[in-house]
């Protein structure tokens, strides 16, 4: 059996696959981003959360295809390849999540494919490799269209005031959050991505307020003027999109591609099915 993994920043989805797709076990970990975390972080999260809830089929494993945020440069994949290798002696892949999109919404088709996720990202793939990239920047310069972002906005809105007073004092609540709580969760503890992020539920929640509505389009908006008509490819193929904002806010999203007259293609809340169909068929 093969172990393909997608991490994100906030969680990773691993999944054991047999022959013709034949589905051993899918489980969840906490994400492992090697851009934020440093090795005896991804470490911990191997040997703690995973290792035990896939310890009694050690021995079935045959290769591992990890497909994670932040494993865009060799030195950060080696980190997460070395952590698996702790417990599994066999061939260890670690490329970008944005192959992993690739993989998943393309197949072996030439198309654009997008991550609109906690954080954001965009590619044109030839049916074989990545062609075109646009850098996401990372929650502070970029991530436009991004859970990290669409909450960064929010976040300011709220503090600001911009937003109508019975919005903000329910958010406030529900989240058990301060003025003050906000500003040390983004400014001085890890992972302010995705605590930003998951205001996301909040937000759909409150989408007929034309302008909760009016945030969640001008994020996408921002992340198709900054990424997309940077592609000479869009005018020959369909965009594609995989992720939790994708695909929670997807109306808004395929609203705007239409204003746009731009194509959209599958969008799809994670990339695993297509993962285990892109490695798992002759």
């Amino acid at each position: 059996m093969i172990l393909l993994a997608d991490s994100g920043s906030t969680k990773t989805e691993w999944c054991l696959a047999g022959p013709r797709g034949k589905i051993g076990k899918r489980l969840f970990t906490p994400g492992i981003n090697p851009y934020y975390m440093n090795k005896e972080e991804i470490q911990r999260t191997i040997d703690e959360e995973l290792y035990p809830q896939l310890r009694r089929y050690h021995d079935k494993i045959e290769a591992i295809h990890f497909y994670g945020a932040g494993c865009a440069y060799p030195e950060k994949n080696d980190m997460v390849a070395a952590a698996l290798r702790r417990h599994w002696q066999v061939p260890v892949s670690v490329e970008s999540d944005l192959l992993a999109a690739a993989h998943a919404l393309c197949g072996h088709e030439a198309g654009i494919a997008c991550i609109l996720g906690t954080g954001s990202n965009s590619c044109v793939y030839d049916g074989e490799k990545i062609v075109q990239h646009i850098d996401s920047l990372g929650l502070i310069l970029g991530d436009e269209g991004s859970g990290g972002a669409l909450g960064r906005v929010w976040a300011r809105d709220c503090l600001r005031g911009d937003l109508i007073e019975p919005i903000i004092r329910k958010f406030m609540k529900e989240y058990h959050l301060t003025p003050e709580l906000i500003m040390e969760k983004v400014y001085r503890q890890p992972f302010p991505n995705r605590f930003l992020a998951s205001f996301a539920p909040f937000i759909k929640k409150h989408l007929d307020n034309e302008y909760v509505y009016g945030l969640v389009y001008d994020n996408f908006k921002d992340f198709v003027i900054r990424h997309l008509y940077a592609y000479d490819a869009l005018d020959f193929y369909a965009v594609h999109f995989v992720g939790s904002i994708a695909y929670q806010f997807q109306d808004i999203l395929r609203k705007l591609m239409d204003d746009r007259s731009l194509e959209t293609g599958t969008i799809a809340q994670s990339p695993m099915e297509g993962l285990i169909k892109y490695h798992t068929e002759d």
